[in-house]
């Protein structure tokens, strides 16, 4: 068996620390690592698998002493620059970032949903948002059912999102990450707004939901909301179908799916909620219900550890993916 060298990019930032753990609980065929950062956290130690590292400083040569494959989270330009270079030493790349997120050449992989997508790389793959990733998984086991006509997002997203300055702000009742206190607020503004009147955050899952989906026509509506809760997202999500569809049938391959963990007993007040999704890797569904008001629609509410599952797990398993594929 083969074992594969691997850089990690932004391994100082919280999605690289939490990176670094994913990596323990897999166990992938990796002899080799290096640990990568800007200038300002290079020299910094990190332990890791009982061994101690060196972070060093991310250059234009870094990538000359060969890597199978680099994990990148350490921002969009920083992503912009050094990904396709080390693209061109013949390492694949996997970036958490939005730069490349909707490159037409450039795959955009949830595994549990499109993991054939990773094989079509030229040297890069794209990491989703993290509050696409946890809808898209749910999402995929039901288009499969019965294909889906449009979908409406209302996200409830964890100041962790916006790294931590904002966690800051909720912890400290401060504004210097958002506009006005997250303390006791609900702030209806996640990145910038557009001339539309949406965000860039609702843009963005709008559009990277009809790629992973391969339907580039879905009608999708979204609306994204920042809350003072310190991780993991919220997200209500109201789907309409094409069709009549069997809500048993739903929930049966809900319960099974890979990826997924199903807590819809709503008799005893079992759903999902943020401070039980912290730490795990899949996605927590439940209040899946009927929409009563169309012909065929459908309403569940989705739960997901957005610095894991929405970033680093989801980088991590698009490796084990492609390492998996080579044994």
């Amino acid at each position: 068996m083969k074992n594969y060298k691997l850089a990690l990019v932004g391994a100082t930032g919280v999605v690289g620390r939490t990176a670094l753990d994913v990596l323990k609980e897999f166990h992938l065929p990796i002899s080799e690592y290096a640990f990568f950062a800007s200038s300002r956290s290079a020299g910094t130690k990190i332990t890791f698998d009982g061994k101690e590292y060196t972070v060093q400083e991310l250059t234009e040569t870094s990538f000359d002493e060969g890597f199978d494959y680099a994990i990148f989270s350490a921002g969009g330009e920083t992503a912009k620059h050094f990904a396709p270079i080390a693209a061109s030493k013949g390492c694949v790349v996997i970036d958490n970032s939005s730069a490349f997120r909707m490159d037409e050449d450039v795959p955009l992989v949830v595994p549990e949903v499109n993991p054939e997508d990773a094989f079509e790389n030229h040297g890069i793959i794209a990491n989703p948002n993290c509050s696409t990733i946890q809808a898209v998984v749910p999402l995929k086991i039901m288009n499969d059912l019965y294909p889906i006509k449009r979908i409406v997002y209302s996200t409830y997203q964890a100041v962790s999102g916006a790294g931590k300055t904002a966690i800051d702000d909720l912890k400290n009742n401060t504004t210097n990450k958002f506009p006005y206190p997250i303390q006791n607020n609900c702030l209806p503004h996640i990145d910038v707004f557009l001339e539309n009147g949406y965000t860039k955050e609702e843009m963005k899952m709008m559009n990277e939901t009809r790629k992973i989906l391969h339907n580039p026509n879905l009608k999708i509506t979204a609306t994204t909301v920042r809350v003072p809760v310190l991780n993991s997202h919220s997200e209500s999500i109201n789907v309409e179908f094409e069709q009549e569809f069997d809500l048993q049938n739903i929930l049966e391959h809900l319960q099974t799916a890979d990826g997924v963990v199903l807590q819809n007993d709503v008799k005893n007040a079992i759903y999902p909620i943020a401070t039980n999704a912290n730490g795990h890797n899949e996605v927590f569904v439940g209040r899946v219900r009927r929409d009563e008001s169309v012909p065929y629609g459908l309403n569940f509410w989705c739960v997901a550890d957005n610095i894991r599952k929405g970033a680093a797990t989801n980088a991590v398993q698009i490796l084990q993916l492609l390492i998996n594929s080579k044994m």
